[in-house]
């Protein structure tokens, strides 16, 4: 039988199906593209926006333009709240939603024995046990995603992800090595640590911490670059600043959420960090670790905002000088406190405010690339196309350079010379 997948939101959810299509291919299936006739497809859903949910069920529906009788099979953060309406979808044949994903390949079967639709999603425990999906590689990817945690216990005001991912677990120690050791085996070079809460990778362990994975990661042999995919201001302790500044392998790229610059906002968004603690987070950051890039996700029109606030947001914003910003406007998500707060902003006046602060991050990147004309960056291709690679440097400059696809994947030194406004340009040295 084909089976096709297709995935929408996180890194988390490409590392899951990343790890579902490895169980596919392990009993024999052929993966074929989400484009083309298939016997089964797979969609990954999302739902921490009201985009994310919109086009999860716009895809959700896509397969049956290839074929009539497809088994789609639904998983993700959407289908763990709305799995009863996920089902009433046409085609759709079994409904999972963020556990027991290792059973896929059983409930398929089950199906296939009685034709029944199936609702296979579990209600999440307080202390739900971590997961059992793993991989061994990351198919067409150079950067590996390698999932280390799940779920969150912040109940940030506006975040549906804490009910749909439950409570923070942390896989064990030594499935995190073995991961990071195959995956060097497979030929990655570089690993971005993932995971709903990737910072708080340890809080539910004995005698083991983020810090510490970090130090076990850089002693992995043949493993180039450590990327954290996002981690939270009040998880830099002293320690881990110290391990990312010793470490010759963790980039010096960081992503930290700031959400909003105005402190009456990040009370009522029930963040842990006044702008204050942050910023002088930031400063020790910036000290310790000289020519670290910072990028960071921003909340825009969360119920109440003021002008006054988005002007305070602004300002820090400049003030950091982020590398770039991930702008995000407020959605209002049913079932989360802040859904339920008075004064909701007005469309216009968040789309106005996001592009005030997308015009911004356009100024913040093209002024931090140009500071780094004229330097030389290890850059690891990830593609070739029309002769020209393209890839990333350690700062995280999306860099193209002339050269043959042999060098796919290798750390290759290179000049940055040139900048478009879109894309840098590097000479090989």
């Amino acid at each position: 039988m084909k089976v096709a997948f297709y995935t929408l939101g996180c890194k988390v959810n490409s590392y899951e199906t990343e790890a579902i299509r490895e169980i596919f291919i392990e009993n024999g299936y052929e993966i074929v593209d989400f484009e083309e006739y298939s016997d089964v497809y797979i969609i990954n859903s999302c739902m921490v926006t009201n985009i994310g949910e919109r086009k999860s069920k716009k895809y959700i529906r896509r397969p049956l333009q290839q074929n009539k009788e497809a088994i789609i099979i639904v998983m993700g953060c959407l289908s763990q709240l709305k799995a009863e309406e996920i089902l009433q979808i046409e085609g759709v044949k079994i409904v999972l939603g963020t556990k027991n994903r290792d059973q896929i390949l059983t409930y398929l079967d089950e199906y296939l024995e009685t034709r029944l639709p199936l609702n296979k999603v579990e209600i999440l425990e307080n202390k739900e046990l971590y997961d059992n999906l793993f991989i061994g590689d990351f198919k067409n990817h150079q950067r590996a995603f390698l999932k280390i945690q799940d779920g969150c216990n912040n109940f940030c005001s506006y975040c549906i992800i804490p009910y749909t991912r439950g409570r923070i677990r942390s896989k064990a120690k030594n499935r995190v090595l073995q991961e990071a050791r195959l995956l060097v085996q497979s030929g990655h070079v570089e690993i971005v640590l993932t995971g709903i809460h990737t910072g708080g990778y340890g809080q539910d362990l004995t005698n083991y911490s983020f810090a510490d994975l970090l130090r076990d990661l850089e002693a992995v042999e043949g493993l180039k670059r450590i990327r954290i995919s996002s981690i939270e201001i009040t998880e830099l302790t002293d320690e881990v600043i110290t391990v990312i500044k010793s470490s010759q392998k963790i980039v010096n790229h960081l992503h930290i959420p700031l959400q909003s610059g105005s402190d009456r906002i990040l009370k009522q968004m029930n963040r842990k960090y006044n702008t204050k603690e942050y910023l002088e987070i930031i400063e020790k950051l910036k000290n310790q670790i000289p020519g670290l890039a910072i990028t960071t996700d921003i909340i825009v029109g969360f119920p109440s905002e003021t002008e006054e606030d988005f002007q305070e947001q602004y300002q820090i914003i400049e003030q950091v000088k982020f590398q770039e910003l991930h702008v995000f406007p407020y959605s209002k998500r049913e079932g989360t406190v802040a859904s339920r707060m008075p004064d909701q902003i007005n469309g216009d006046v968040k789309r106005r405010r996001v592009n005030q602060l997308l015009d911004l991050s356009k100024q913040l990147k093209d002024n931090y690339i140009k500071t780094q004309l004229g330097t030389v960056h290890q850059v690891i291709p990830e593609q070739r196309k029309n002769g020209v690679l393209q890839g990333h440097t350690r700062d995280y400059i999306l860099v193209r350079i002339q050269g043959d696809k042999s060098m796919i994947g290798q750390l290759i030194d290179v000049e940055l010379t040139d900048y478009d406004g879109t894309y840098c340009y590097g000479e090989i040295q």
